[in-house]
């Protein structure tokens, strides 16, 4: 969905104004720090988490490359902090320490296209060339979709990751980046997972956000009335999947167990959802990990979430339930390179009644993989190892 200055205006909150004294304020105490720190990687993800390709990259370099000078960003209370603070060294994130460091760092490396110590001031010194630093898009998931505010005009990045050869292909092409810029290299928390431990039990729900509903502007009521959660499709979509009686009967009958999960930008939503079913678990952040969720669940539903993509990597079954998929593109992501019903993963259900079928159907298949997609694997994921890490930490080291 594309927005006019004026809604991108809407967004910009007083904590953001305050930030820019931080800059004038941290911008000689870096010029200074530069002379004794001068090859500074700084890494994050998400401000309050460390569950990304950030992490996984900091984790690594930490255990195979202690003398590279690393420091990783995440708020000190964030429940996360724990997993980094003994690895080495942290900064609170957004602190006018982060700043200092956010302007010596040699390369600033990050899951997140935001991921700096404030997205709003940092994207306008960046993209206006008022600062120039060495800036690594490690990625938040693989690119299927066409995502203008990734272009190189609207971001200036140095590297941008990708993991396959038709995410590359794309990516390279249609995004703006200079030759070069663009590397195969594959997202850093695709090396745990291999060798997953499955519950055969477990069945993982997890759609992604809706951008129009999750941070509202005026530009959101071109699609649907988001003045009420409850009715938005969205709402309707999901809570009709999870209180149907069919599924529970499904759940009961198989003794499963079904994990809700939505994106975390969604998860402030889960409060409307009124979920009774002993069948059913709701699971919050931070108290359960997406990783570990895909690993060891048997089964994916997913609607658009690029996670599919973590899930078919490790070659399970999953399906798409997309109720609204016209919403979600014209709101959302226009689409890319990438159709759900030639080059999916699994089955894509528009209605409720189909999706149960085909719960059914994967249930008395035991989940089994089917070799059309097993094939549409072999054929997308041409990296498929251990190696994703090594390959990101010796294209940051050489640039």
């Amino acid at each position: 969905m594309e927005e006019s200055f004026f809604q991108k205006l809407q967004r910009v909150k007083l904590r953001d104004v305050c930030h820019i004294f931080k800059f004038i304020i941290a911008l000689p105490i870096a010029l200074v720090y530069r002379l004794f720190r001068r090859d500074l990687w700084l890494i994050c993800d998400n401000e309050n988490e460390a569950r990304d390709n950030g992490f996984y990259l900091f984790r690594y370099i930490r255990q195979n490359y202690p003398e590279q000078d690393t420091v990783y960003a995440i708020k000190k209370h964030s429940p996360d902090y724990i997993r980094v603070k003994d690895l080495g060294k942290v900064v609170n994130y957004g602190s006018l320490m982060h700043w200092i460091l956010y302007l010596t760092a040699n390369k600033n490396i990050s899951s997140q296209k935001g991921g700096k110590p404030n997205a709003a001031v940092c994207y306008f010194l960046e993209v206006n060339k008022i600062l120039k630093n060495t800036r690594i898009f490690l990625q938040h998931g693989i690119i299927k979709d066409d995502m203008p505010w990734l272009y190189y005009e609207n971001t200036m990045m140095r590297m941008f990751v990708c993991s396959t050869d038709r995410e590359w292909k794309y990516v390279s092409e249609k995004y703006g980046y200079p030759q070069g810029y663009v590397k195969k290299l594959g997202i850093c928390r695709l090396d745990g997972l291999h060798d997953a431990e499955v519950k055969e039990n477990q069945i993982l729900l997890m759609p992604t956000w809706r951008s129009w509903i999750a941070t509202p502007t005026s530009a959101s009521y071109d699609i649907e009335d988001v003045s009420d959660f409850t009715h938005t499709e969205y709402f309707r979509g999901w809570s009709g999947f999870l209180g149907s009686e069919r599924l529970h009967k499904i759940l009961e009958d198989n003794r499963l167990k079904l994990v809700f999960y939505p994106h975390r930008d969604m998860q402030l939503f889960l409060k409307y959802f009124n979920i009774t079913n002993k069948n059913i678990i709701v699971a919050k952040w931070p108290e359960y990990d997406v990783q570990e969720l895909l690993k060891e669940s048997a089964y994916l539903i997913t609607d658009y979430s690029s996670i599919a993509m973590d899930f078919a990597y490790m070659k399970k079954r999953l399906m798409y339930y997309q109720f609204d998929y016209n919403d979600f593109r014209r709101g959302q992501y226009p689409e890319g390179y990438f159709s759900y019903e030639k080059d999916g993963f699994g089955k894509v259900c528009y209605k409720l009644e189909d999706a149960l079928d085909e719960l059914e159907e994967a249930i008395r298949e035991r989940f089994k993989n089917k070799e059309e997609y097993l094939k549409k694997h072999d054929e997308f994921f041409d990296l498929y190892d251990k190696n994703n890490c090594e390959r990101n930490y010796r294209e940051i080291k050489g640039l």
